[in-house]
């Protein structure tokens, strides 16, 4: 049954989930990388897609911007569609200097503002983490053909123009690689809902340097070949 945001059928949906941000880049990846995809749904025009990878079913949908439109999509993939595994790939603005735009990162946990999981635990700050099981298929396609694939942490954020200057060099100093707005919501999501998760970004902009639009929607064939790797 469809679901007030997804306009899909029952099994239009495959297991394996890829989740950018951008309905474009949804539409680019579907067709860059499916074998004979299929527009499943398009509601509020967030494109999803289905196809296969090497005779493996696999999905994208888009996601939209920030924790709160992830959140939405990723439940009702799990919950009415069936969704085990859902991989973000999206864009990353990095703090530390020594990253370089077009770097690939992948987040072993994901710092945030958000309340999001703040009630879940009482007097608990709740810990948002990927599936190890993701992460390590990640880390070793780039071992086997020798593409950079940087690990460590990202800060997830529910201000993009955060008036607290305080917060990013603290942020440099405990060695946060970059900051995104969806990577904590989706690991959250994951936790509870009971799928496999894991946040795979390219470097989009850092300090003095920037993609352009065109760029930030184009530029993710490494990012989405970690992520396809992840799922095999």
């Amino acid at each position: 049954m469809a679901t007030p945001h997804i306009s899909a059928e029952p099994g239009d949906f495959a297991p394996d989930v890829l989740m950018p941000g951008d309905p474009r880049r949804a539409k680019l990846i579907a067709e860059t990388f499916f074998d004979s995809p299929r527009l499943v749904t398009e509601v509020r025009g967030i494109l999803g897609y289905t196809g296969t990878v090497e005779g493996r079913p696999v999905s994208v949908l888009a996601s939209g911007m920030g924790i709160p439109s992830l959140s939405i999509y990723a439940t009702e993939l799990a919950r009415h569609y069936g969704v085990k595994r859902i991989i973000r790939v999206g864009t990353i603005g990095a703090l530390q200097p020594w990253l370089e735009l077009g770097d690939v990162i992948a987040a072993s946990s994901a710092h945030t503002n958000s309340a999001l999981t703040s009630g879940w635990v009482p007097s608990v700050t709740f810990s948002h983490a990927p599936s190890f099981s993701l992460l390590r298929k990640a880390v070793e396609y780039g071992e086997a053909t020798g593409k950079t694939i940087h690990v460590g942490p990202l800060f997830t954020t529910d201000q993009f123009y955060n008036p607290d200057t305080t917060v990013v060099p603290k942020l440099i100093e405990y060695g946060t690689l970059g900051v995104d707005m969806e990577a904590a919501g989706l690991y959250a999501v994951g936790l509870k809902e009971g799928f496999e998760t894991l946040m795979v970004g390219t470097i989009s902009d850092k300090p003095g340097q920037d993609m352009t639009a065109a760029e930030r929607e184009t530029t993710f064939a490494d990012m989405v070949s970690f992520g396809l790797a992840a799922f095999k």
